[in-house]
């Protein structure tokens, strides 16, 4: 496991506390937010990585914050600390620490999380779409057929438009679409290039980070945020060297869940792996 990067959100006066505690485990990156606005800033700066919220009842409504950062950032892991509470339900968060310091458990739960969500990860290689796309994978040969296979692949897991944008080394960089698959009418009209800077496309290509949105969310997709589909996502293809990103829509509003999000991810990463090779990287 590398560097697990954390964004903990609670007020100044607590901030010493939790960035010393937290500090202990060389793993962790730590980053403080001492306000809403300042957590929400943070998550949104295509710069930073962020693989664990937590946020404490202190900052204020943190039932609403924890709802908001689940549908904006449906991969993240969310711990609520309540240090006023004996005992808590998470709701949607994925763990409540009502003890945060005591044997560090706040360090450990942050731990224990991560490696959940690896595992979690990893179980889900064995599904038949993702095993059935790594042999199609196999059979293509070179890259453009491989991420049409990859565009294929998810478009067939009930999508209405899916594509697949390139990343040219310009200055600034520029994405465009290298492939893509959906409903005639769609592939069309559909934007060949898209803002590195202001894209949804864009947004991920920089962060890396998946990501789910809705007509009012913002960066966006235009076939979103013009309402002629109603929900979409986007994931990354490839970590340390990124090969493009992919993003995939629906006409129903609120039809990606997590575990849509998942084999994307899933095929992203096989798809990351084969361009890897087929460039000798």
């Amino acid at each position: 496991m590398g560097d697990i990067h954390v964004l903990v959100a609670v007020p100044l006066s607590a901030s010493v506390r939790f960035r010393e505690n937290l500090k202990q485990e060389p793993q962790f990156v730590v980053r403080i937010a001492t306000s809403a606005e300042d957590m929400f800033r943070d998550l949104a700066t295509p710069q930073q990585q962020t693989d664990v919220v937590v946020i404490s009842q202190e900052i204020g409504d943190a039932f609403s914050l924890i709802k908001d950062i689940r549908q904006s950032y449906p991969r993240l892991v969310i711990i609520e600390v309540d240090e006023d509470a004996d005992f808590s339900l998470p709701g949607q968060a994925d763990e409540v620490s009502n003890r945060p310091f005591y044997e560090n458990e706040l360090l450990k739960l942050i731990k224990r999380l991560v490696e959940d969500r690896q595992l979690e990860t990893l179980r889900a290689d064995a599904l038949p779409p993702v095993r059935s796309f790594a042999k199609t994978l196999m059979r293509a040969k070179g890259g453009p057929a491989k991420t049409q296979a990859a565009v294929g692949a998810i478009h067939a897991l009930g999508y209405d438009y899916v594509a697949f944008f390139g990343i040219a080394p310009t200055n600034p960089p520029s994405i465009s679409v290298a492939a893509q698959a959906g409903l005639p009418e769609l592939t069309k009209i559909a934007p060949p290039r898209l803002d590195y800077e202001k894209s949804l496309v864009g947004w991920v290509a920089q962060t890396g980070d998946s990501k789910i949105v809705g007509k009012e969310d913002a960066p966006n997709h235009p076939f979103i945020s013009r309402g002629r589909l109603g929900s979409g996502a986007c994931v990354a293809v490839g970590s340390t060297l990124r090969f493009g990103v992919i993003f995939a829509a629906r006409e129903a509003p609120a039809s990606i869940s997590q575990e849509h999000l998942l084999m994307m991810e899933l095929i992203a990463s096989q798809l990351a792996s084969a361009l890897a090779r087929e460039s000798g990287n």
